[in-house]
């Protein structure tokens, strides 16, 4: 299933707006800061469709029933440019679990790139929900690697992708390698360069969000 928050009528596409706009851009902090807000909205939208339970609560008064989430999801990003998506998740399943995976291309000298994942921090997967984080889904081979890296570890249950961006060919390939996953976006682009960026996108959000690296 693909959920694209943006067409709904809600301060999302105001945030996605200021993320591509290379005005706004100059501001690291408000980068940051959207790609949280991002995270927090999908937070929200995503437990819409978590298991709750009914639980007795004492007050001071006397017992109030309320419904609350039966189990707490694995949040996992993919390192650096996730961290802030992940933080906005995290400000709303503040008792989840958390993976780090450390996922980049690596590009060769003809253009091309591979996929190097080098490093993976998780909890225990059996049978979880799993939140994988990633501001941009472009081709989509690092979250497809990512994925494939931890069923390696467990078996989610569920596993839902969020991101700022997809890119179409990104999330057709996702789905045709994990069909059973739920994508939920900022919004949707139609274009993708040789190179593997969307167009129009908004550029590097790992840069944008923490400056520029060295190109290994």
């Amino acid at each position: 299933m693909i959920v694209n928050l943006s067409l709904q009528h809600s301060l999302m596409s105001n945030w996605v707006g200021e993320l591509r706009n290379v005005n706004i851009q100059t501001d690291r902090m408000r980068f940051r800061r959207n790609l949280e807000r991002i995270g927090e909205v999908a937070a929200y939208e995503i437990s819409k469709v978590l298991p709750f339970v009914e639980t007795e609560i004492q007050t001071p008064l006397g017992i109030a029933v309320h419904k609350t989430l039966k189990e707490q999801p694995v949040l996992a990003t993919i390192l650096r440019a996730g961290l802030p998506l992940h933080q906005g998740l995290l400000n709303y399943f503040d008792q989840a679990d958390n993976a780090f995976i450390s996922a980049y291309r690596k590009h060769n000298k003809d253009g091309s790139f591979d996929i190097s994942l080098d490093y993976v921090s998780c909890p225990e997967l059996e049978n979880r929900v799993v939140i994988i984080s990633d501001p941009m889904l472009a081709t989509g081979s690092s979250l497809v690697k990512t994925i494939h890296f931890l069923k390696a570890e467990g078996h989610p249950r569920e596993i839902h992708i969020v991101v700022a961006i997809a890119c179409t060919v990104g999330i057709e390939y996702v789905q045709r390698e994990e069909p059973s996953v739920t994508i939920w976006c900022g919004d949707i682009d139609d274009e993708l360069t040789a190179k593997g960026y969307i167009v129009p996108g908004l550029g590097d959000a790992g840069d944008l969000a923490f400056g520029t690296k060295v190109q290994m």
